[in-house]
């Protein structure tokens, strides 16, 4: 039994996320974290809400609430839905957490008396009416590159482009709207990212295994002139993890917070301890996991993020992590996915463009969702959603191949056998091949599972409910029975116990319907198959079952016409 640590990009509090989200982060990391404990591994799955910085602010404000009961509500929101999608964390977290305050505070002051931090004075807008400076999204503006005048002050949301609030043209308060600005000088620590760079570009150096997708984008920005730059830490805010070293204040920083894109990767650790306690294990037990003195020497720890991601867990948090100085596991492999988009668009929080996941769950149950957004993960390129090519993979894939081997099989046991599994005779030729089709089949899902190639994953398992398909298509117990009720009945009780099968093998890609599929088949085993044919003599003859409710639905024309109109792509 391996251990293996999995946290997935840990997304903003300010609004419930959508399929792009969904996709490029929790959802493969669930695939994986699930089917690692079905293999028997012990597995620490975490993730959190990302509470800080001015989306944080600005979202409440917007509620009309403070920003600690935003925050706190908003949590419980993602918390439930991510439930619904069955994503399975060991726990979601809360990088406003106060073991998120205590670590964050160590690890400034660690980098400080290593050296690593610096204090520079920056000149920043201040906005006179509003009475405060400026960072970020507290800002918007022209953008100087294509004239968008909706630009925020840290990005162009329309060419993408990277800024600061400086080089906004006409630029006014997004709190107020107030153009009564000026640029006044403030001070701000900063990480001295540059002066890691040789550690940096070792430790990537030596990651062979990576995804070509995370290794580029590492090295471009490791390498490029504007990449790697020494970075704030901190930002005047009022929410945020009060700028301290340790429990002492940090003279001459007094009423700043530290910057979100430093405290929010620090709780994937406070979240791991929060986990350990909450189980009531000892204090300490959430070290084992991460400090390498104490055991994490034996833990794989993955990564699941998208690529606009990449950038802060290969260059910054490590840069944490390694000018600490202090024996803490760094990532062994990160799992980047390219974007999801949304019917020729994109999708966007800020505009409320696409399908979000309270959106999706109120149509269709997760399974649905699950299955699509995984065989179209965007692994080697950006991939799009349409309600065509959602349709047609429902359709095909889990109501005509899943879904109705299951019904078909269970339906004519039922009316010619009675809801029990049938005694029958010994295999033929027929069964025996199709055995050592499944054989090959399942060893070459693990081996795509095992690597996380998430799509080929898919198309693995689908071939693999196909094969039963196939050989029911061809047994054809219906006809058999007529001349062969022995040789029929064991055609029968090679389809069901095909489906438990399935469900083992399928769980970590549509969790619900694979409870369904063993509800339906009275029985909890869910031992991983070592060989196709002990796993589909796992239902004696004799044991009884119940014929399920139907697995998955059709989408009809009409509900897809209806659906693509009500979500063309603007939240209400």
């Amino acid at each position: 039994m391996a251990r293996h640590l999995i946290t997935s990009a840990i997304p903003y509090i300010n609004g419930i996320k959508h399929l792009g989200n969904l996709v490029g982060s929790q959802l493969p990391a669930d695939l994986s974290a699930r089917y690692l404990r079905q293999r028997g591994h012990e597995v620490m799955f975490i993730c959190a809400t990302d509470e800080h910085g001015t989306p944080a602010e600005l979202a409440a404000k917007k509620a009309g609430k403070p920003v600690a009961e935003y925050c706190a509500e908003m949590h419980a929101t993602q918390a439930g839905i991510a439930q619904n999608f069955g994503l399975s964390f060991d726990h979601f977290g809360r990088s406003s957490s106060e073991r998120n305050h205590v670590l964050t505070q160590h690890f400034a002051g660690k980098l400080d008396e290593n050296g690593y931090v610096s204090e520079v004075e920056e000149r920043q807008v201040y906005s006179i009416d509003d009475g405060r400076f400026l960072p970020d999204r507290y800002i918007e503006g022209t953008c100087p590159n294509c004239g968008y005048d909706k630009a925020r002050g840290d990005q162009c949301e329309n060419c993408t482009k990277q800024l600061d609030p400086t080089d906004l043209i006409d630029p006014r308060s997004a709190i107020s709207g107030s153009t009564n600005l000026e640029v006044r000088a403030t001070k701000h620590l900063y990480l001295r990212q540059r002066t890691l760079r040789p550690e940096l570009e070792a430790w990537i150096d030596s990651k062979n295994d990576w995804p070509i997708l995370t290794t580029s984008i590492a090295k471009k920005w490791l390498n490029d002139g504007d990449g790697l730059q020494d970075r704030g830490i901190t930002r005047d805010l009022d929410w945020g993890i009060p700028v301290k070293k340790g429990e002492k204040p940090w003279p001459g920083m007094e009423g700043k917070v530290f910057y979100v894109w430093f405290d929010a990767p620090i709780e994937y650790i406070a979240g791991t301890a929060e986990c350990t306690d909450a189980r009531g294990e000892p204090d300490a037990a959430w070290r084992r996991w991460w400090r390498l003195d104490e055991g994490a020497d034996d833990v794989t720890y993955t990564q699941f993020m998208g690529k606009d991601n990449v950038p802060f867990h290969t260059l910054s948090f490590p840069a944490t992590i390694i000018g600490s100085g202090e024996p803490w596991k760094l990532v062994d492999y990160i799992k980047s996915f390219n974007y999801l988009t949304y019917d020729g668009g994109q999708f966007s929080t800020s505009q409320g463009r696409g399908v979000f996941m309270d959106q999706a769950l109120s149509i269709l149950p997760a399974d649905y969702w699950r299955w699509w957004l995984l065989s179209h993960a965007p692994e080697s390129g950006d991939a799009e959603f349409t309600w065509d090519n959602f349709q047609q993979s429902v359709n095909k894939d889990l109501a005509d191949v899943l879904g109705n081997f299951v019904s078909r099989i269970t339906k004519f046991c039922r009316s010619k056998f009675g809801e029990v599994v049938p005694q029958g005779g010994e295999y033929g030729p027929e069964e025996l091949a199709l055995i050592d089709a499944i054989d090959a089949r399942v060893r070459a899902y693990e081996g795509f599972m095992d690597r996380m190639e998430v799509r080929k994953s898919a198309s693995e398992l689908r071939a693999i409910w196909v094969l039963g398909n196939e050989y029911l298509q061809s047994a054809a117990p219906w006809t058999t029975i007529k001349t062969d009720e022995v040789r029929a009945a064991m055609q029968v009780r090679l389809g069901l116990n095909l489906i438990r099968l399935y469900a083992v093998l399928s769980a970590p890609f549509i969790p619900f319907a694979a409870d369904t599929m063993l509800a339906g088949m009275q029985t909890d085993d869910r031992a991983w198959p070592m060989d196709a044919r002990s796993a589909l003599e796992t239902l004696p003859a004799g044991h009884a079952f119940t014929v399920p409710e139907v697995l998955f639905a059709k989408i009809s024309d009409e509900q897809r016409d209806e659906w693509q109109e009500r979500f063309k792509g603007i939240r209400t």
